[in-house]
This record gives C-alpha cells, structure tokens and sequence, in this order.
C-alpha cells in the first residue's frame, strides 16, 4: 500500500520522484499544502531511493495521505484500496480522485444549488481553473487546489487564487453539496 501511496503522489504532482532533487520538490510541496515539514531522506527511505530495512512511521504516512486528501494513513488505507462496492460509507461510491482520475487538460462541470455552475479544467499539480462560470463567486481564469471530489458533499477548495488576492480557502455546495461530470 505504501507503493500505492507513491505512485498516488507522483501522479498528483505529474511529476515522477527518482532523483535526490525530485525528493526536495516533494517535500517542498508537502510542505506548501500541509505547512509540515518531512525531512529529504525520510522520504528517500518511503520511496526505497534509501536501501535502509526502516518502516515508517504511521504520522508520517499519515502526512503523506493528508496530502493527497485522506484524513490520515489508516483512511487512504480504508478507502483508497478498496473497490469501490466495498466501501463502507456509500457517499465515497461516487467520487472524483483527483490523483488517480484525471490528467491535465480534462475538464469537469460542478453544479450545486441554487443554479450554480461552473466548468473546470484539470492543469496539474492538484489545481485546476476556471474556464466558465454562473451564479458563483467563482470567475473565468481563477486558479485552486483540489484533491477530491465527492458527489453531494461540499466541495473545498484550497489556494483560491482570483486576480491580484491572495490566496484563500473556499467552500462550493456548502449546504447541498456539489455535482460532477466529465464534460
């Protein structure tokens, strides 16, 4: 699972971790997202660049998890491996993982009540931007950060960038949740 995790990661990022510099994007990036700190070598060792028989430490691999928008390693465990009709909680039976199910340039339409809409391109990097919009506080070439996406559950946005602001946090579909679909 701990290779899963990796691969989840480097697919997040569109970037492949193999070489000592690569190790300091990744925990530059954890970092930028969680505001933790996981040293260069630790992730070294997780990704076996390290030859070292260490098992890592569960926060650590919860920081990774977190990451990628699991509450911690024992949910990535729970639900991230799991087939879909095994899930425990129906709500994740429909649900966009950004990591594993998009690639850049796929675009997506999210709709919520009352008569939100608002079409999204997938860039990379967990972030997306807005291609159009109506009805929300959302604008055409607005930048966010995203990991998931689960059907009729609020959607959380991270690194909210419109314009000249600075980045906020922002919620989509707070009471009724959010819709999705490939467009």
């Amino acid at each position: 699972m701990i290779k899963q995790l990796c691969k989840e990661i480097e697919t997040a990022l569109n970037h492949q971790i193999k070489t000592p510099k690569d190790f300091i994007f990744l925990r530059d990036n954890i970092y930028s997202r969680l505001h933790v700190l996981v040293s260069r070598t630790t992730l070294m060792r997780i990704w076996g660049y390290l030859s070292e028989d260490v098992t890592p430490r569960v926060g650590t691999l919860s920081i990774l998890a977190e990451f990628l928008g699991y509450r911690n390693w024992e949910d990535y465990c729970r639900n991230a491996v799991l087939p879909k009709e095994e899930q425990s909680n129906p709500v994740l039976n429909r649900r966009l993982s950004v990591t594993s199910a998009l690639d850049p340039g796929d675009c997506i339409r999210l709709t919520w009540q009352p008569d939100r809409v608002c079409d999204i391109e997938y860039i990379g990097n967990l972030t997306f931007r807005v291609m159009a919009s109506q009805n929300t506080r959302l604008h055409k070439g607005d930048t966010f950060q995203c990991c998931m996406i689960i059907e009729g559950e609020p959607l959380y946005l991270d690194k909210l960038i419109q314009g000249d602001a600075h980045a906020i946090a922002y919620v989509c579909g707070k009471k009724s949740g959010v819709r999705y679909e490939f467009i």
